[in-house]
C-alpha cells in the first residue's frame, strides 16, 4: 500500500516547491547575468520578503518530516532509508540556506514594506562568511532538488505514482471503498 499525504502535507510540499524553485531560479539569474539594478534589488527584495514569511512554514513542514512520517520503529527497506536520507539532506540543507540568508543580510530585514527586523550581524567578516556558506549552500540545494525531480520521473515511469499522492487528488480507490 502506498501512502497517499495528508492535505497539509501536500500544501506545505508545492507552497515550499514554489518558493524555492522562484528563489533559486530568480537569485541565480541576477547572479550570473546582467541585469538592471532596479531589477537586481526588486528580485533580492521578492526573495527576502518571501524567504523570510517561508521559515515557519518550512520548519512545520521539517516538523512534519522529521516526526509524522513513519512509526517509530518501523522497519525500513534500503531504498526507502536512502530516499529518507536524502530528504533529510534536503532539509537540512534548506535550514542552511534559510538561516545563512537571514545571517548574511547587510541591513534590517524587511518583509513586504510591512515587518522589519534588525540586521542580525554587524562584523561584515561574518556577513560575509554567511553570505559565501548562502551561496554554496544555494548550490548544492539546486544539485538536490534536481536529483528530487529525477527520482520523481523514475518513479513516475516505474509504476510508482508519486506526483498522484503528492497532489490533492483522492487514492486511487477511495471513490470506490466510499461508495460501498
Amino acid at each position: 500500500m502506498s501512502i497517499h499525504y495528508s492535505r497539509r502535507r501536500v500544501l506545505l510540499h508545492w507552497l515550499s516547491a514554489v518558493i524555492i524553485l522562484w528563489a533559486l531560479a530568480s537569485g541565480f539569474y541576477v547572479a550570473f547575468n546582467p541585469v538592471p539594478a532596479s531589477t537586481e534589488q526588486w528580485v533580492g527584495s521578492l526573495n527576502v520578503s518571501l524567504t523570510t514569511l517561508f521559515i515557519p512554514f518550512f520548519v512545520w513542514r521539517a516538523w512534519l518530516f522529521f516526526y509524522e512520517l513513519e512509526p517509530r520503529g518501523t522497519a525500513l527497506s534500503g531504498s526507502k532509508r536512502l530516499a529518507s536520507a536524502v530528504h533529510a539532506l534536503i532539509y537540512l540543507v534548506i535550514g542552511v540556506v534559510l538561516v545563512t540568508g537571514v545571517l548574511m543580510m547587510k541591513s534590517a530585514i524587511s518583509v513586504f514594506g510591512l515587518v522589519r527586523f534588525p540586521q542580525p550581524l554587524a562584523d561584515p567578516t561574518l556577513i560575509e562568511l554567511a553570505n559565501t556558506v548562502h551561496t554554496l549552500s544555494c548550490v548544492v540545494l539546486s544539485m538536490l532538488v534536481a536529483l528530487h525531480l529525477c527520482a520523481v520521473l523514475w518513479h513516475e515511469f516505474s509504476g510508482r505514482r508519486v506526483v498522484r499522492r503528492m497532489s490533492f487528488a483522492k487514492p486511487a480507490g477511495t471513490l470506490e471503498r466510499a461508495q460501498r
